[in-house]
């Protein structure tokens, strides 16, 4: 059976995979690392190209984002602002940082302004107890519902809240990995 044309003519119902398979690989890395800027994962997601389709692309590079360790989370940290400050640069990564972060700056009332100042205290608080930045996925997330985050995760253990920015730097590069593909 012929494959219907979508309207606008275009055959090709994932341009921005096309544009991902059709890269050299060291520009498919670059790409990568602003996702997750992490060397391993970014090899083990640039070595299964080119990829079939958008669902096994994501999976694959959450498979590999879930072995994330203890050092990697140290490395990546390093590279992200805290939550509250603008991400610094003009490229990609920065600006999605913004994006990322722009709930939490969001609302000029003061209810919201005394959060954030009670935000950063316990982040103080966070980066005292733990010797890093406190490393969420912001997207869509306002103060109060990080804040919130914020302090349930101060009672965590270490090794415990390794495991969470782990998971949470892979919940960043899905979201990332979704606005590269649709980014065409």
């Amino acid at each position: 059976m012929p494959q219907s044309t979508p309207p606008g003519g275009d055959t090709d119902p994932e341009p921005g995979l096309a544009r991902l398979n059709a890269l050299t690989a060291e520009d498919l890395r670059t790409e990568l690392a602003q996702c997750l800027d992490i060397g391993r994962w970014v090899e083990e997601v640039a070595s299964e190209a080119p990829f079939p389709d958008r669902e096994t692309l994501l999976i694959r590079a959450d498979t590999h984002a879930r072995a994330i360790t203890g050092e990697e989370v140290a490395g990546a940290l390093a590279r992200h602002p805290r939550i509250g400050e603008k991400a610094e640069g003009k490229g990609t990564e920065a600006n999605w940082s913004r994006g990322e972060q722009s709930a939490f700056a969001s609302g000029a009332d003061d209810a919201t302004a005394k959060v954030q100042r009670v935000f950063a205290f316990a982040q103080k608080e966070y980066e005292d107890r733990f010797g890093q930045i406190y490393l969420v996925c912001a997207s869509g997330r306002g103060p109060r519902d990080l804040l919130a985050d914020l302090v349930e995760r101060l009672y965590n253990d270490h090794g415990t809240e390794l495991a969470v920015v782990g998971d949470e730097l892979r919940k960043i590069a899905g979201l990332r990995l979704v606005k590269l593909l649709e980014s065409v």
